[in-house]
């Protein structure tokens, strides 16, 4: 697709009120512009995970992205705003799926864990978006903005605690107690643990990460992996209650 410049990006405008009685032409929707924006928000991913948020100017961003500097205010709103859209859209999916995903009724653990591991991981099929997302995460986490507190809400605390109720129906526990939240912990750090050691995984065995099939595979044995571990902790719970009697 070819490159626009920056004199080609869309400047926001206010446009003329139509005659009473009359309704304005819907206008199609401009594909250049989609792409002005598709590279704003890639170069402020790039950019922020490698400066951090304070160190990185709008006009720096709209220069790299080849963009004029108002495309910023007319997509993202300001700084603030596009920083938020490099935490939220690069790597897709949505946390109320997965959180969706642990009530539907009638739908059995393993198959429940399976869409959970799909969702975690399948990101990792982007390749090098997902290693500027990780790299942001990670400096919001040492250089935190207000952004983190948002972060920690709405994609992390919330799926947590979905899992933990899911593992609650299933185990028999009336309230999640602190074995309880260690099993879902425990759970969610397998898909994590391919972020984290992604760089270890491509130097030793490449292959485990190379294709979208292999992701695939991962989230299938994942997905025993953690069966595996409810079986353990229901055996210890199983082998505490005898002892208890």
């Amino acid at each position: 697709m070819p490159r626009m410049k920056a004199s080609d990006s869309p400047t926001p405008g206010t446009p003329a009120s139509p005659a009473p009685g009359l309704q304005p032409p819907r206008r199609a929707p401009r594909s250049d512009g989609a792409e002005a924006r598709h590279r704003l928000l890639h170069t402020a991913l790039r950019l922020f995970a490698r400066k951090g948020f304070a160190k990185t100017s709008t006009r720096e961003i709209a220069r790299e992205a080849e963009v004029n500097i108002s495309a910023i205010s007319y997509y993202f709103g300001d700084k603030e705003g596009l920083y938020a859209a490099t935490f939220c859209e690069p790597m897709g999916g949505d946390a109320n799926d997965l959180m969706a995903a642990c009530s539907t009724p009638g739908r059995s653990l393993e198959d429940t864990l399976r869409v959970c591991m799909v969702t975690m991981i399948d990101p990792l099929k982007q390749g090098e978006i997902v290693r500027q997302c990780i790299q942001l995460h990670m400096r919001e986490m040492l250089e935190p903005t207000s952004r983190w507190a948002e972060e920690l809400d709405r994609e992390i605390k919330g799926p947590h605690r979905a899992i933990a109720e899911l593992l609650c129906r299933h185990l028999g526990v009336e309230r999640a107690d602190d074995d309880i939240h260690r099993l879902t912990f425990a759970i969610t750090g397998l898909s994590m643990q391919l972020y984290v050691s992604q760089d270890f995984i491509e130097a030793i065995r490449p292959s485990l990460l190379r294709t979208p099939r292999a992701i695939d595979t991962w989230a299938d044995r994942l997905t025993g992996y953690a069966l595996a571990l409810v079986e353990a902790e229901a055996a210890r719970r199983r082998a505490e209650r005898k002892l208890k009697k």
